[in-house]
């Protein structure tokens, strides 16, 4: 107990280290844990619904029980093992470069309040916009992930455009929500956010996109904005980026590519291959919190051309009068929606500094690889069905036993019992889509951490709880 907010030096130390050793076991021991633990609200009120206390408490004993009751109590998605939604497992460095720079304080706002961290931050910007094949001239910034970097992106799409009336944004039937919600947040009705049809490989059609686009300029509308998916959540599809660059320059609308899954295969040479037109957009959002394991809050919103943010987004106001600093010195509150900021490109640069690039890109290769292995097994099946090829780390299949002659609402409900007997008997972790109406069950395989026998072992797992839900 103190009367203070302060603790003495060896106070702090151990109470790091005590953190520190938590983390690690944890890391040591998660393999042979589940990658899901969930509990129901009611129970977790009792736990933990209470008034603060007046005096304090014994800081080790108020990191245990955080350890021991509040953390653990979720998605682990770092686990070998956790192929939901879209995971991540962070290296140790880049917690390290978190716990650092929160202990320095920073608000990277602007150059004068954080010089070092800005000037970091151009250096790893300048590193994606090389990967990318992005002019010299492009720039960007780092931010909390890709809805931020999506609403930056549109803000300046819309002021491009002249900030017209009657705007509309063109996406994929495909695309996350993320972008639809940006579209609302700068001013566009939802009524005229277009869902443009995909093709049989949940790419964008763009013949439908054409239509959609000269319909509605017959109509009095002003497109401002198109997006294209590289590396769409539920399938891992890549859209045909060539020819939305294609047309986004013939029709002077622009193009923006959410890569916020997809976009860190770029430092493969199959993944700059198949993400191939992605340097042609006028602006990329990209989240190394996911296939570039980093801490969340490390997404990231480049542009072709750098003063396209600040054009729409600058600010003055007296109270930063003093953070001019003279040409070529940026102040990152001028290119996004946030002003306090924290420091983002420390774990990045940390991580690669350590491993090097050669270690991130055997990593990333390894969810490709493992999600072609994946695709051979469900392919080869009797029990499981590929609804969709294997795009990036994403593999989309369901139970269907070819004797079974389950109809589709049968088929759902077998599917839909052998998820909840994983949620809750399995190790493994791994969530569900819809495709064209067809409920599917979805592997995202990015861990670098992740085997061949986690993947197998899970698909093992789901042609024995599918073959039992059919013979109920």
């Amino acid at each position: 107990m103190s009367d203070s907010l302060e603790m003495t030096p060896e106070q702090m130390l151990d109470l790091a280290r005590k953190a520190a050793e938590l983390l690690v076991d944890r890391i040591v021991k998660l393999p042979g844990e589940n990658a899901w633990d969930g509990e129901f609200r009611q129970e977790l009120e009792f736990r933990l619904m209470e008034d603060p206390p007046e005096d304090g408490r014994p800081a080790a004993g108020v990191l245990e029980r955080a350890a021991r009751e509040i953390l653990p109590v979720t998605l682990r998605l770092d686990h070998p093992r956790s192929f939901g939604f879209i995971p991540s497992s962070p290296t140790w460095p880049g917690v390290v470069a978190d716990f650092m720079t929160a202990g320095y304080h920073i608000n990277q706002c602007t150059w004068l309040v954080a010089s070092g961290p800005s000037q970091l931050e151009l250096v790893i910007i300048d590193w994606f916009r090389r990967w990318l094949g992005y002019p010299e001239n492009a720039g960007g910034l780092l931010t909390s992930g890709g809805s931020a970097a999506s609403i930056d992106a549109l803000v300046a799409a819309r002021e491009a455009a002249g900030h017209p009336e009657r705007a509309t944004v063109y996406m994929s039937d495909q695309s996350h929500s993320a972008l639809r919600r940006a579209a609302m947040i700068i001013g566009v009705r939802p009524e005229l956010i277009r869902a443009v049809p995909s093709d049989d490989r949940f790419r964008l059609d763009v013949e439908a996109l054409a239509r959609a686009v000269t319909h509605d300029r017959a109509a009095g509308f002003n497109p401002i904005a198109v997006a294209a998916n590289a590396g769409a959540s539920s399938t891992g599809a890549i859209d045909p980026l060539e020819a939305m660059a294609d047309y986004c320059e013939a029709e002077g609308i622009w193009l923006h590519v959410d890569a916020a899954y997809g976009g860190f295969a770029v430092v493969t040479d199959q993944g700059k291959k198949l993400l191939g037109g992605i340097e042609r957009a006028d602006s990329i959002g990209l989240d190394a919190h996911k296939w570039f394991f980093q801490p969340y809050e490390t997404g990231c919103l480049l542009v072709k051309d750098a003063r396209t943010l600040e054009n729409a987004l600058a600010v003055k106001h007296d109270i930063l009068q003093d953070t001019i600093w003279g040409a070529n010195h940026p102040n990152f509150s001028d290119h996004g929606l946030q002003l306090s900021r924290s420091v983002r490109a420390l774990k990045i640069w940390m991580s690669v500094q350590t491993f090097g690039m050669g270690a991130f890109r055997r990593a990333v290769s390894n969810g490709m690889e493992l999600a072609g292995r994946a695709e051979e097994y469900v392919r080869e099946s009797r029990t499981l069905e590929l609804l969709t090829p294997v795009s990036l780390g994403v593999v989309c299949f369901r139970i269907n036993p070819a004797h079974a002659g389950l109809d589709e609402e049968a088929l759902k409900k077998v599917n839909q019992k052998v998820l909840a007997r994983v949620f809750w008997e399995d190790r493994a972790f791994f969530s569900s889509t819809t495709l064209r109406k067809t409920f599917a069950l979805r592997l995202c395989i990015v861990n670098h951490t992740t085997t061949w026998d986690d993947v197998r072992e899970t698909l093992e797992t789901c042609e024995r709880f599918g073959t039992e839900a059919v013979e109920e």
